[in-house]
């Protein structure tokens, strides 16, 4: 399915929902060192925790955000962009928090360029100062949870998907910072075309690197119990078609299955495995 711009809108009364999540990555059948990320944090104004693998907690006391970092670089260069992306987000985030909660309307599009202005700029300094480090890259996907609403920022050609409760088909919520990506937001190839075609992984932009400037696409999503939300890297699309992951969501769902993230990336890593694979589950209940 092709993506779809989410325009941001005025929150409605939060709906009380408690998140269950769980992630997973996977070094892959080819790569030796895995370059993927993946962050679980939980936090309001005074406290920051964060999250193991698995987990489920109350939406209505805390705010949690969930992110997925695919590095890219020489000798182990993507490995520390993707680490020093999520621990950055760690830092930085929270430190917000309090200054937007005390507004009527929390600036959260503001925020979350901010926060990836911040990575991009830190990527970039550390690429110019030191020769190991020099040319290192991550793309970067969040999704921040709020009661009631979901607000996400994204650079790259990792994926935030939604599926909606009772819904059968997957909306991509990001777009590919990629040409291939544009093809086919714009119908001009279709999905196993996008697939196949030499130069989809061919960022046009990412953070750190030597782009001067970086934008961040942003948006926001209404959520509600029976939503689903996945995170994930593109050795996850690489190796399964949108239905599949659609298919595969709704059946570990239903399972109760806390392992699902895993159940995804094991059916990609066994249909491709060229590359590292991460999967982020986040199902609101």
């Amino acid at each position: 399915m092709k993506p779809k711009k989410t325009p941001h809108k005025t929150p409605h009364p939060p709906v009380p929902a408690t998140l269950k999540w769980a992630g997973w990555t996977d070094t892959g059948r080819v790569r030796k060192n895995n370059e993927d990320a993946f962050l679980g944090l939980r936090f309001d104004a005074r406290d920051v925790h964060r999250l193991g693998k698995f987990g489920q907690a109350d939406l209505a006391r805390h705010h949690f955000t969930f992110a997925v970092c695919d590095g890219m670089g020489g000798a182990q260069a993507g490995e520390y962009a993707s680490e020093i992306a999520v621990d950055k987000i760690t830092t930085l985030l929270p430190c917000a928090f309090p200054r937007r909660a005390r507004t009527r309307q929390p600036g959260y599009a503001e925020t979350l360029t901010e926060l990836f202005t911040q990575i991009h700029h830190a990527l970039a300094y550390l690429g110019d100062c030191y020769e190991e480090c020099h040319g290192m890259q991550t793309t970067m996907s969040l999704c921040w949870f709020t009661p009631g609403w979901m607000y996400f920022g994204h650079v790259g050609d990792s994926r935030i998907y939604h599926l909606p409760r009772g819904a059968n088909a997957l909306c991509q919520l990001t777009e590919d910072d990629t040409h291939v990506g544009w093809l086919f937001r714009n119908g001009k190839i279709n999905e196993r075309e996008a697939r196949q075609h030499p130069r989809r992984n061919v960022l046009q932009k990412a953070l750190g690197g030597g782009n001067q400037f970086v934008t961040p696409q942003t948006g926001a999503v209404a959520c509600a119990p029976g939503d689903i939300f996945l995170l994930c890297t593109d050795g996850l699309t690489e190796g399964l078609y949108d239905h599949s992951v659609a298919e595969l969501l709704r059946e570990t769902a239903a399972a109760g299955d806390a392992a699902a993230a895993h159940t995804l990336v094991t059916a990609a890593v066994r249909n491709d495995g060229r590359d590292n694979t991460t999967a982020l589950v986040v199902q609101v209940v």
